[in-house]
């Protein structure tokens, strides 16, 4: 064989890479680091960054608080998703709890956009009525976010012992979500746009704290408004469902069914005739545009709590209140003298307090799934029996925003 030639004995081959890795190619460094935009995410922690030519960008580092996953010890999955798991996790040296979400990073580029602007929002969000996310890392294809443990579960988990919630416990719970809606829409200019029960979490400490923006979008135009279609349709808001474009009242519209089903112990909205539950999610969808919408039964409940609901669920976004104006709402300090104490109300009529034992005396069918919310990746599908609401894992769209 001549220098330089072919041996024609030896067979080459030609590999193609998988689409989805050429396409997850395009958001890592030559040193690791998953990155989106001004979102860089690795081993170390998460760093939002300029990206303006006159402003040098800034190495990423670990948060003050000095977090890793080497110092983590795995107690037990708390819920699983066709991209990914979460971990309840006990720090090694303080013995702290925290929800440890893991995501698996082969998926479909526009969930990992979704990805990047989740994380940009649990990094700029500090609020007490909202669950923190403590640090965000990405390793071995992996994107691994530290969230704060809610140890009482979800309001859908929570429902399921005390089947309804008095009125005024709902005030109190109802002043909490909307001081977190307060500090989104009007601090941080999001909209949740995926409020229901399993996406609003408590502990034993009698708080209640907003999860999930997976959903979310950040209103950056003037307008404060949306148009694309996510979320879970269950209690999703008349404007949406048509396509038109929306705003924060979207989310006051949320919060009217979810108080109604509390109180009531059933989804708003009723199924057909001789049905126990919503089969069809296009049924219920027009149900939701084409009916009036749902009101608290006055023979059952206060004048007050009535109006409170028909502030939040009229039709017409421009006619509902906003979170400023239901903060002023005569019920939200109709109760305020009998002083509720949460902290008792959560702990003797909800879940055990979280405690190792009482974890490795659980069995896997008593899961916990819902103490970090929902943990999807796709667009909202429907539960289809939603009273009470069931928590599901690959449907629902409650981790990712579009």
């Amino acid at each position: 064989m001549k220098k330089g030639g072919i041996n024609p004995n030896v067979k080459l081959e030609l590999t193609l890479p998988h689409p989805d890795e050429v396409s997850f190619a395009k958001f890592l460094t030559q040193s690791g680091t998953f990155r989106d935009g001004d979102l860089l995410v690795n081993r170390d922690g998460v760093r939002i960054v300029s990206q303006t030519e006159t402003q040098p960008q800034p190495p990423i580092t670990p948060s003050d608080n000095q977090l890793s996953l080497e110092d983590m010890d795995m107690v037990k999955v708390i819920g699983k998703g066709s991209s990914g798991i979460v971990q309840l996790v006990q720090h090694k040296w303080t013995s702290q709890f925290f929800a440890l979400k893991i995501i698996q990073m082969n998926i479909e580029e526009s969930a990992r956009k979704a990805i990047a602007q989740e994380l940009k929002i649990n990094q700029s969000s500090q609020c007490p009525y909202v669950v923190m996310s403590y640090q965000s890392f990405y390793n071995n294809g992996a994107i691994s976010i530290i969230l704060e443990y809610m140890d009482g579960g979800s309001l859908a988990d929570f429902l399921k012992s005390v089947k309804t919630i008095p009125e005024p416990h709902l005030a109190a719970i109802c002043k909490q979500v909307l001081k977190g809606l307060l500090y989104l829409h009007h601090e941080k200019h999001i909209i949740h746009r995926d409020l229901k029960p399993s996406n609003l979490l408590v502990n034993h400490r009698g708080e209640v704290k907003i999860t999930d923006f997976g959903v979310s979008a950040i209103m950056q135009s003037t307008s404060g408004q949306a148009n694309s279609f996510v979320g879970t349709y269950n209690y999703m808001s008349p404007e949406r469902i048509i396509g038109d474009r929306h705003s924060s009242k979207s989310d006051i519209w949320s919060l009217g069914l979810v108080l109604l089903e509390c109180a009531t112990g059933q989804f708003p909205f009723s199924p057909p005739e001789l049905e126990e539950c919503w089969t069809n999610v296009y049924e219920l969808m027009e149900t939701i545009v084409d009916q009036p919408p749902p009101s608290a039964p006055s023979d059952q409940f206060s004048p007050e709590f009535c109006s409170f609901i028909s502030a939040c669920v009229q039709k017409d976004p421009n006619n509902r209140q906003s979170a400023h104006e239901l903060m002023t709402h005569p019920f939200m300090n109709m109760y305020e003298d009998l002083h509720v104490d949460l902290e008792s109300y959560f702990t003797n009529a909800g879940s055990p307090l979280a405690t190792l034992q009482n974890f490795e005396a659980m069995d896997g069918s008593q899961g916990i799934i819902s103490l970090v919310g929902g943990f999807d990746n796709k667009v909202a599908q429907p539960a289809m029996c939603l009273s009470p609401e069931k928590p599901t894992w690959d449907t629902g769209g409650s981790l990712f925003i579009c």
